[in-house]
């Protein structure tokens, strides 16, 4: 394969450190084999992870818009659409749970009931879309992992060695997104039990309801972090199962093992994703779903404008988070030495092993 024109972001990246650090050991890059971690940065920060993503995207230009057109975007629609959600099974849903909020001695304040509407709305969405997740976006998401990959080998994407890797890693790459969803879920369900079970004993002890609720508040706060990390490990563990042989719980662990020391990193990529992907759904809720002003006729190309902002905010955070990865295990392999420099699911397309029987 022919690597494209220009230098590759990589070596850009010397080139900033370099004008940092007159002292840079360039030494690692006269040798055909050095490290991995010699392919990638080593970033304490998360807006450094974002300017190295910028350069990737730049680099791999026509590979990256591919994915997000033709992977990404059918999915943001029926997302942000809710064309899939039955709304009598989203009411029902958040009637039962402030019928349990209620009787656990929660003051049924309007946050309450919003957070209860949206919280139904999501879990009924998410379960709908759920083969649209595990289908085009979960190939979304190994489509960028291998582009990442790609770009640190200088090369371009190829759809054929593409469609080589994902049949045979396909199979850990289920096993290991099925494992994330339920431990997403296990916390969500803890986080119910927990609230339920504090708020209850709170109002036993005669506690005021306005304590009651400053107390689940803060309990909801401390636990989004808890649950942002849990997320974090999560989504590292899925680009774990496409770039190395492991997959469910040994990809997790591996995850959690890799991410000591960039915990704060992992957290304000998340956030910045999070609010941005807030941001456009509140968007699209306002301006295309609800008709608060004119007559309506800017839905035609705000619609499909919110559609494609969305799908690039997804498509950066899945390349922020490859590009974490590699900055991750840039950290942990600092040391390491006597790895052939090439891509690692290049090997893949060229050695004679059976499909993943993970």
């Amino acid at each position: 394969m022919e690597s494209p024109k220009g230098p590759s972001p990589r070596f850009n990246t010397i080139a900033v450190h370099q004008e940092n650090n007159e002292t840079l050991d360039l030494h690692p890059f006269e040798s055909n084999h050095v490290t991995r971690s010699d392919h990638v940065f080593q970033s304490s920060s998360a807006l450094e992870i974002l300017r190295e993503t910028i350069r990737i995207l730049r680099y791999n230009l026509s590979g990256f818009m591919a994915i997000g057109a033709l992977l990404i975007c059918p999915v943001s629609a029926v997302l942000l659409s809710n064309v899939l959600v039955d709304q009598s099974i989203v009411k029902r849903l958040a009637i039962r749970l402030l019928l349990v909020i209620k009787s656990s001695g929660l003051p049924l304040r309007s946050y309450v009931e919003h957070s209860c509407q949206k919280f139904s709305e999501t879990a009924v969405s998410t379960a709908m879309c759920f083969p649209l997740y595990i289908t085009l976006l979960l190939i979304s998401k190994a489509a960028v992992v291998y582009t990442v990959d790609c770009t640190y080998s200088r090369k371009t994407f190829d759809s054929s060695k593409f469609y080589v890797i994902i049949i045979k890693i396909w199979r850990r790459i289920i096993s290991t997104y099925l494992l994330v969803c339920t431990v997403i879920i296990g916390c969500l369900a803890l986080f119910l039990v927990l609230l339920v079970g504090v708020s209850s004993l709170l109002s036993a002890f005669g506690f005021s309801q306005d304590l009651v609720a400053y107390s689940a508040i803060l309990f909801g706060l401390l636990f989004s972090v808890f649950f942002a990390n849990a997320v974090i490990i999560c989504d590292l563990s899925m680009v774990i199962s496409v770039l190395e042989d492991v997959s469910g719980s040994e990809a997790l662990i591996r995850s959690s093992v890799l991410i000591r020391g960039q915990t704060q990193v992992g957290l304000l990529i998340f956030l910045g994703s999070t609010i941005g992907m807030a941001f456009i759904e509140g968007l699209f809720e306002h301006r295309v779903k609800t008709l608060s002003y004119g007559d309506g006729s800017s839905r035609i190309w705000e619609g499909p404008l919110l559609v494609i902002m969305y799908s690039f905010v997804v498509l950066i955070e899945f390349m922020m988070s490859t590009v974490f990865f590699f900055s991750c295990k840039s950290y942990s392999l600092e040391n390491a030495s006597n790895i052939e420099c090439e891509s690692v699911l290049e090997a893949i397309t060229v050695s004679p092993v059976a499909p993943d029987a993970h």
